[in-house]
């Protein structure tokens, strides 16, 4: 026969918490348990042995004594009975239990009426309507549609349902499957415990797989109760017991495999006590229960990682089950790096977590974790072999300093040299802060906290791989998106993505310019198509002006002879001027036609860039040659005439 036993068994966190709490305080003097610490008549026996009493109400307990409030937690005037008393309180409320004290307080405070569904005698129950004027308590749906029944009035008050932590979750997704359905302003809190859900769920687990249930614990336990009720709706035989009396192994010869669980409320001595009854030599053991329950009482060393689950989250700490006889915390300020992160986005009641152990603290019982530190560790692992597999990383720039910029690369400073910023030399710097890279590293001394980086290396493979991409498909009239690298006299570099190709001042634009500038500043954003490019040489002759807007249909679509137009001078000669009519086409002024007097020059009446009003005189199709006329304008002039061409020339 093959004997299995639950993993998670025995004390929760919270029964666990509240028992250590009270051991640590029975040796340093005497001290007053508030109601039964646990369900477990055994558990109390051993507490009082060693100095602790147990009383039934806070007037039971001399003044200024110490008092510690069990897990169960306890009603807001036993605080003030207590504090009356001058009494010391350890309060040793499960925290899970504590969320649904400040849930039922918010909601009375908000006008709404606080639903508790669970068992209405047990002491949690009462703690947590000791919170609330106006809470009700019903056991499960068909509780709560009497109470609707009976208070009509409910249907459409605002509600806000709780439950029990140790409440079944079935009975709870009932109750708030049907309530949804018929409260028109109701709210839901999930409040079941995450390792009650998690116990309950392995149990069940176990017994639709064996033939035969031991579970352990007090029958005045809820939980082990419940527990015992879930295992027979999956298994034909269910035995409860509290510490294996009235057990003969021998009835279960015939058993496949049997299970063992326990409830919240029962220690690992009792466990180990039964599964040492039931695994003599007549059973052959899957796991020794030896072992698994030595487990809970392993040594952890600082340094160690460990991994737990989250058993509950208070605005100071997560705290965390272990599985060894302490329960562990995070304190928020160890929990990341990050100021802006949300403890909701790292850790959740009952998923797992992994971090490392910063103290194992016997005075306080409890093993004081960082995941923040545990994720440094494993940040400069990933740093170290970003090294050697030459992997690219991500940072955010957060300084600049006289040598270059430092990044935070995985909370990790790493220095990254001005020549490895990847900016051009006397470049600013600055401008990089608070931005995000993308690096190699280069050099890790860890014993030293040193770290180099390059995000040159990162932008040069980048740039290589976007310029073999373009040569390997470049064509003539192929368009590309660049931006403005640099200016010439000549015209201007512009960066298609990993390759610079030229434009030339006359590919800039359709009017006459003197420098690249008047078109195009560096950083700009241009679209470009390629005129020619040479391989070999690399070189690539880009051009920008459209050619679906050609200068001269344009003018001949909107000027006819004899229309005036504003024209830009744009060059002065010794025989008159030439004005830009449209980008692209230009016309002649003779010095005879500039004035209605005569002009010795025509510097003496225009200047280069002015705009004036002329009349198209004459158009030569063949040529594309224009003539104008400011003088036809004027008020008295003789008609104008076309001068020979041979002026223009």
């Amino acid at each position: 026969m093959k004997v299995r036993l639950a993993k998670t068994a025995g004390f929760c966190y919270g029964v666990r918490r509240a028992v250590d709490m009270a051991e640590q305080a029975a040796s340093q003097g005497p001290v007053f348990l508030l109601g039964h610490i646990t369900h477990n008549d055994h558990v109390i026996r051993r507490l009082e042995n060693m100095g602790a009493v147990t009383i039934g109400s806070p007037e039971e307990a001399p003044r200024g004594s110490t008092v510690l409030i069990r897990a169960h937690g306890e009603p807001d005037g036993v605080y003030d009975a207590l504090e009356n008393r001058g009494c010391r309180v350890l309060d040793a409320t499960c925290p899970n239990v504590t969320r649904i004290h400040e849930i039922v307080r918010e909601a009375e405070a908000c006008g709404r009426v606080p639903i508790i569904v669970g068992e209405a005698n047990h002491p949690e129950i009462l703690g947590i309507l000791g919170c609330t004027r106006s809470g009700m308590v019903v056991s499960d749906w068909d509780e709560l549609e009497i109470l609707l029944a009976k208070k009509p009035e409910l249907y459409a008050q605002p509600l806000t349902f709780v439950s029990q932590t140790t409440a079944i979750e079935a009975g709870w997704k009932k109750t708030v499957e049907n309530a949804k359905k018929v409260c028109t302003n109701a709210e839901f809190f999930d409040t079941i415990c995450g390792a009650t859900s998690r116990r309950q769920s392995e149990a069940l687990e176990l017994a639709a797989q064996c033939g035969a249930m031991i579970v352990i614990g007090d029958s005045k336990s809820s939980n082990t109760r419940r527990l015992a009720q879930l295992c027979a709706g999956k298994c034909p035989v269910v035995l409860q017991t509290e510490r294996g009396t009235g057990i003969d192994r021998e009835q279960f010869q015939s058993v496949g495999t049997l299970g063992i669980t326990a409830g919240a409320s029962t220690p690992e001595w009792i466990i180990k006590e039964v599964s040492n009854k039931m695994s003599d030599e007549i059973m052959e053991i899957e796991q020794s229960f030896a072992e698994m329950l030595e487990e809970s009482f392993k040594i952890l060393n600082t340094g160690d990682r460990v991994t737990g689950t989250v058993a509950a989250i208070t605005p100071t700490e997560i705290q965390v089950e272990l599985g060894v006889k302490y329960p562990g915390t995070i304190a928020l300020s160890e929990l990341s790096d990050d100021p802006d992160v949300k403890v909701e986005d790292i850790a959740k009641v009952g998923e797992e977590i992994e971090a490392i152990v910063m103290l194992v603290s016997d005075r306080d019982c409890v093993v004081k974790l960082s995941k923040k530190r545990l994720d440094a560790d494993k940040n400069w692992e990933t740093v170290e072999n970003a090294v050697e597999n030459k992997d690219v990383l991500e940072g955010i720039i957060t300084e600049e300093n006289k040598g270059g910029l430092v990044a935070s690369v995985k909370g990790i400073r790493v220095f990254i040299p001005a020549s490895q910023s990847g900016k051009p030399r006397g470049a600013d710097l600055s401008e990089m802060v608070k931005t995000r890279v993308k690096l190699r590293i280069t050099e890790v001394n860890r014993a030293r906290r040193r770290v180099v980086g390059s995000i040159r290396a990162v932008t040069a493979e980048a740039r290589a791989a976007a310029a073999a991409e373009i040569w390997n498909n470049i064509e003539v009239g192929k368009r590309y998106s660049g931006t403005v690298k640099s200016l010439t006299s000549y015209g201007a570099f512009v960066d298609i993505g990993g390759v610079d190709g030229m434009v030339h001042i006359s590919e800039l634009s359709w009017s006459r310019i003197k420098n690249p500038a008047e078109v195009v500043s560096v950083g700009d954003a241009v679209e470009v198509y390629v005129i020619s490019f040479d391989p070999e040489k690399k070189k690539i002759s880009l051009g920008m002006k459209d050619h679906s807007q050609e200068p001269w249909a344009v003018f001949t679509s909107k000027y006819s002879v004899g229309d005036v137009a504003p024209v830009r001078i744009v060059k002065l000669m010794t025989f008159g001027a030439f004005a830009e009519i449209v980008p692209g086409v230009d016309g002649l002024i003779h010095i005879s036609q500039i004035a209605d007097h005569r002009v010795e020059k025509p510097g003496d009446v225009l200047s280069e860039g002015e705009t004036v009003d002329a009349k198209i005189i004459a158009i030569d199709e063949e040529n594309k040659k224009v003539s104008l006329s400011i003088r036809a304008l004027l008020e008295g002039a003789p008609e104008a005439i076309e001068d020979e061409a041979e002026d223009a020339e």
